[in-house]
């Protein structure tokens, strides 16, 4: 084990620094920069222009520098101060924009975990112990469309029958009159109630996706050998379900534990934005479109951090759980 662990820590530094480098040619590849977006944005206002003032913009944020010279003093105040730097568009340190939105975003996305592992667990030993009957069908018939539609596009339909219906779209986190409220049992109830749309949109695909995963898995060992063996010499059916089979189809579920670290930061970035949520997704958004260079590359390279990390602890648990894993007999994460 502890081998397996020093070969996976030796893929992290080289990794992360490759994503450094993408991440920031990537940000870099539309024409222009943020002083072409600021000018156009005042344009657009009415407010006339020079050169001079461009290039003194661009000076004072350092876009007149090489493309190399911007990315080592990005990744510089990165690695030896833990400095995510001063947002562009709102002159603001970014480590205390994402403070301001990171408990929202935590909250989102650890409700919408547990709702998708809550329905997709029962679901998915369900349908394969109960193979081809109308459960199973019911099933298989709603995973295919959870993996089909789009979660904005979900999000969409709820939102119209919701006005349709009920004259009432629970956009935000809350209600105008208690946003600013202190936390009472008021307030949990009106947080509850718009909780419940974005829980049920981010939770619908993953749910899916978990339910076909584990109902394949189980059902590839429910014919193995071992398996009918034990059936022969009469262990109960629950317990070789749960003591057996049930142990190695649950890896699905272990690995998705890689997914929770970034998705507890970014959660949903459309979603997000169309439902008005005060997460981290609309305002990584927002700094793509306005080219705001250390707003956007911090905020990607926080999430790519989290996404290898939490690579590694799924990739971790698996091999503990799972031989194989470690004696590179079977797949992880």
């Amino acid at each position: 084990m502890l081998g397996y662990l020093a070969r996976r820590l030796l893929y992290v530094i080289p990794t992360l620094l490759a994503i450094s480098v993408v991440v920031f040619l990537i940000i870099n590849l539309p024409p222009g920069d943020f002083a072409t977006s600021l000018v156009a944005y005042r344009r657009q206002q009415g407010i006339a222009v020079g050169p001079e003032e461009v290039r003194q913009v661009r000076a004072a944020y350092g876009l007149d520098k090489p493309i190399f010279v911007q990315y080592w003093y990005w990744i510089s105040d990165l690695l030896f101060r833990f400095d995510l730097g001063i947002s562009f568009e709102f002159n603001r340190p970014v480590a205390d924009m994402i403070a301001e939105r990171l408990p929202a975003t935590m909250l989102l996305a650890a409700a919408a975990l547990l709702f998708t592992w809550a329905f997709a667990f029962p679901i998915g030993v369900y349908a394969a112990v109960r193979q081809y009957s109308v459960g199973d069908y019911l099933a298989t018939t709603l995973g295919f469309l959870g993996l089909a539609t789009p979660n904005f596009l979900l999000a969409l339909i709820f939102m119209y029958f919701g006005y349709r219906w009920f004259d009432y779209v629970p956009a935000g986190m809350c209600s105008p009159e208690w946003c600013d409220a202190s936390w009472n049992l008021g307030k949990l109830l009106d947080a509850l109630g718009h909780l419940w749309l974005p829980v049920v949109v981010l939770g619908t695909a993953g749910m899916a996706g978990l339910i076909r995963i584990l109902r394949a898995n189980l059902l590839d060992e429910l014919r193995k050998p071992y398996v009918v063996a034990a059936r022969a010499r009469g262990v109960p059916e629950r317990r070789l379900l749960v003591k057996y089979p049930l142990r190695v189809a649950m890896n699905p579920f272990i690995s998705t534990v890689g997914w929770v670290l970034p998705g507890l930061f970014a959660g949903d970035i459309i979603v997000g934005q169309l439902l008005g949520l005060p997460t981290i997704g609309p305002l990584l958004l927002g700094a793509l479109r306005q080219q705001d260079m250390y707003l956007a590359g911090s905020l990607i390279m926080v999430i790519s951090v989290l996404t290898v990390i939490g690579t590694l602890i799924s990739d971790l648990l698996l091999a503990w759980t799972d031989p194989r894993v470690r004696l590179g007999h079977g797949g992880s994460s």
